[in-house]
């Protein structure tokens, strides 16, 4: 069924029109014109108008690191709890993510990462675009709450039997650029067609510079989990904000970063290079007790995620429109909040025309109202969530 969504603020990925219609039909954007077009063109008896009464139109939000939501994650992993794990996202504008992995053995890492991958292609809400992989090749210093007997030195037989088991399907993976034979795994990731990220580094702004030359050009987390600018040593932080081909992932929920900070990053960085994520835990938005993530006891207080056994930030409860809203409260304009979650992670994990709303792309479209919440959600032209 063809379908029109009529009178609303348009912002493609990139930019905002007032007054504009989004056509849509067989999966993909057929056509984008404003409101006298509209009033001009002779739509078949079939189409189905909506009239979003001036809410804005985006391109579906695209989570490229998130471990779980409302119960459902990569911790304890089955195929039913990724396509539960997709339904709910879809309720709240997610249409596309990466169930990310907390390293672990070999031999639970490949079994999430099978489950991850017989649940590709059966989604009913958001799509399962590929597997993040945050570790195992990480830092022993800059762990955040991730477990120390997991980190591993580089192996890329290791590697190899992961990329099998994920058919694949790795997209990203967080990597320390400091620890020997990383040059190795970033050469691998780049014929692999795997984006290499610098995160839970202690890295040496040289060991940054070296990443950077091997291929190893996004970031993980800015800030979090990496070694902090000093004037003589820039670190990792430094590295990111130094080099403009450097893209970082931010986790705007007012606690994991300082809101100045991040209109920082948004002055000092190429817009096209900040990418919203919300590295959100399994049990986000999940009421009741207890609450577990990554094997250990969480509860959830001021605004995030936090080990009981010791009181140390855990992770995020963000949503990524809950995210948009900060970014927006923060000082970004609604089109560069919107492009952070959507044309930015689609260019940086290659996801096609996944990202933008213009003719020929994928119809993954939300409509979301000036309180930001989210009126519809569409996957692939099919609704999933309707509140107009």
């Amino acid at each position: 069924m063809a379908i029109c969504l009529t009178n609303g603020t348009l912002i493609s990925g990139y930019y905002a029109l007032e007054n504009m219609s989004v056509l849509i039909e067989n999966k993909k954007v057929l056509d984008v014109f404003n409101q006298k077009r509209f009033e001009q063109k002779k739509f078949p008896p079939t189409l189905r108008i909506i009239d979003v009464e001036g809410s804005f139109i985006s391109p579906g939000l695209i989570d490229t690191h998130i471990h779980g939501f409302n119960g459902h994650g990569t911790d304890n992993c089955s195929p039913e709890a990724m396509l539960a794990m997709s339904e709910d996202l879809a309720q709240y504008g997610v249409t596309a993510f990466n169930p990310t992995l907390y390293p672990s053995s070999e031999e639970s890492m490949t079994k999430t990462i099978q489950s991850i991958v017989k649940a590709m292609g059966k989604e009913s809400g958001a799509k399962i675009m590929g597997i993040h992989l945050e570790g195992p090749f990480i830092s022993a210093d800059k762990l955040g709450v991730q477990r120390p007997e997991t980190v591993k030195t580089v192996d890329l037989e290791l590697m190899e039997r992961l990329w099998q088991a994920s058919e694949g399907h790795i997209v990203n993976m967080t990597v320390a650029p400091e620890v020997k034979g990383m040059r190795d795994l970033a050469l691998y990731c780049i014929k692999k067609g795997i984006v290499a990220q610098a995160g839970h580094t202690n890295a040496e702004y040289r060991h940054m510079v070296e990443g950077m030359q091997a291929g190893i050009l996004h970031s993980t987390h800015l800030f979090n989990a990496m070694s902090q600018m000093h004037h003589r040593n820039p670190g990792a932080v430094g590295a990111v904000l130094i080099h403009p081909e450097m893209s970082c992932e931010i986790i705007p929920d007012g606690i994991h970063v300082h809101p100045d900070l991040l209109k920082f990053v948004a002055r000092d960085k190429p817009i096209d290079k900040i990418v919203l994520v919300t590295d959100a835990l399994t049990p986000t938005e999940q009421s009741g007790s207890p609450l577990y993530a990554n094997g250990e006891e969480v509860t959830f207080s001021g605004g995030c995620f936090h080990r009981v056994k010791d009181d140390v930030i855990a992770g995020s409860g963000l949503t990524m429109i809950k995210g948009v809203k900060n970014l927006v409260s923060y000082g970004f304009s609604v089109e560069k909040a919107i492009r952070c979650a959507t044309a930015n992670p689609a260019e940086i994990m290659k996801y096609g025309t996944k990202g933008v709303v213009s003719p020929g792309s994928d119809a993954d479209i939300i409509v979301f109202d000036k309180h930001f919440n989210v009126l519809l959600s569409m996957v692939e032209g099919k609704i999933v969530k309707n509140l107009i």
